[in-house]
This record gives structure tokens, sequence and C-alpha cells, in this order.
């Protein structure tokens, strides 16, 4: 199964609280709700192809307490983020015991790490994807077990926040899949990791020459 990421960020790599101000208050942000002035039907296409991809949900603690308590009170069928949230199997990893109490939910308790590259083993053309979830996408970025990072990133600064890359992340190359631009303004690309590569550039006889 394949493992993709999808997240919201903000020019300068925020990914806390893009949603709504009372998301995720955690460490005193009081910025949420970044995203919602450049929502458009750019972004709503985008996250609907998504989710049409879907196998199966995993999820952080606090995104999937988050999800959960706004989600399941969208019942309207005609909402494909909806269904697919509300319906499909949610893995939840987190270091500290839960009941779960959304639809089809299991938490991952035990080792979640090795508990997901089982998940990612099983087969099917499907995919098991992750939403937001900052830490848990961290060490799946650490474990190398993302196989397509999915970013839409908005044009605004935040300033503050959690941040998907942080110092110490492993430096990693990407192939783009996909792209594309929003009427607002925010921009879509689709990652496929590749090894990190560096270079140099020289001049030689007055000109500038790459060395890859």
């Amino acid at each position: 199964m394949k493992l993709t990421l999808h997240t919201f960020l903000s020019i300068d790599g925020v990914m806390q609280g893009p949603g709504g101000p009372s998301e995720d208050r955690s460490g005193g942000f009081d910025r949420g709700g970044w995203l919602v002035p450049y929502s458009d039907e750019g972004m709503g296409e985008i996250v609907t192809g998504w989710f049409e991809k879907a196998d199966a949900i995993l999820l952080g603690r606090t995104t999937y307490t988050m999800m959960q308590e706004f989600w399941s009170q969208v019942t309207d069928p005609e909402n494909p983020v909806a269904t697919a949230l509300n319906n499909l199997p949610k893995y939840v990893a987190t270091s500290t015991p839960l009941e779960p109490g959304w639809n089809n939910s299991t938490a991952l308790t035990d080792d979640a790490i090795a508990q997901i590259r089982e998940l990612k083993a099983k087969p099917g053309d499907g995919e098991l994807q992750v939403h937001g979830s900052c830490g848990l996408a961290r060490s799946l970025h650490e474990a190398g077990l993302i196989d397509e990072y999915r970013l839409l990133t908005f044009p605004v600064v935040v300033g503050t926040g959690k941040r998907l890359f942080t110092d110490g992340a492993p430096a990693s190359g990407f192939e783009v899949v996909d792209s594309r631009i929003t009427r607002t303004g925010t921009t879509y690309v689709a990652l496929a990791p590749t090894p990190f590569r560096a270079g140099d550039i020289e001049v030689e006889d007055g000109k500038e020459k790459e060395i890859r």
C-alpha cells in the first residue's frame, strides 16, 4: 500500500491550526485559521481528489481528536471528504492509551512505526493517507516511509507554529509528480522522494558552469 502525506502549509512552512482558531492551540499558538481566506474551488478539487484514492487514513492523536470532533458531525452524503473520513479504516498513532470513539478506528500504541510498516506491506493499489499530524509526519519522514508528499502552500506567512521540516530532518531530493496553482494563489505540488544530491557552480572561460 502506498503511504502518502497530505498537509497544508504557509509560505514559512507552518502547518499548525490551518482550519480554525481553536484547532490546535498547543504551545500558545493563537494564529489558527490562516488558510480559510485563501480557500477556493481549486483547493476543494485537489483535496477531493486526495480522498478518492484513499484505502485507509493514518493520523496522529491530536489530529485524530480534532478531526473526529468536526467531521463526525458532517453527515452530508454529497460531501466526499466527510464520507471517506467517517467510513474508511482509521489508524491512530499514539504513545498513550486511546479508546477510539470514531467509526472504524484502531489505535497503534506499541511501536507505531513498526505497525505502519506492516500496514504499508499490505497488498492493494489504494493509499494509506496521512493528513496533517505534524509529529507523526516528521517521524515518518525520518523513517523514510513516505512514498509521496502532497503539499498545499497558501500565500500567507504565519510567523510561528509547528513546521513539517525542522532542523535535523533527513535531507532529501524530490521529483515533481503533479503541480498546479489555484485562483487565490495557493500552490499545490506532489513530490516523490529521491536521494539528496548536491552540485557546484564555477566560472570557466568567463562563463558560469554547473557541476552536477
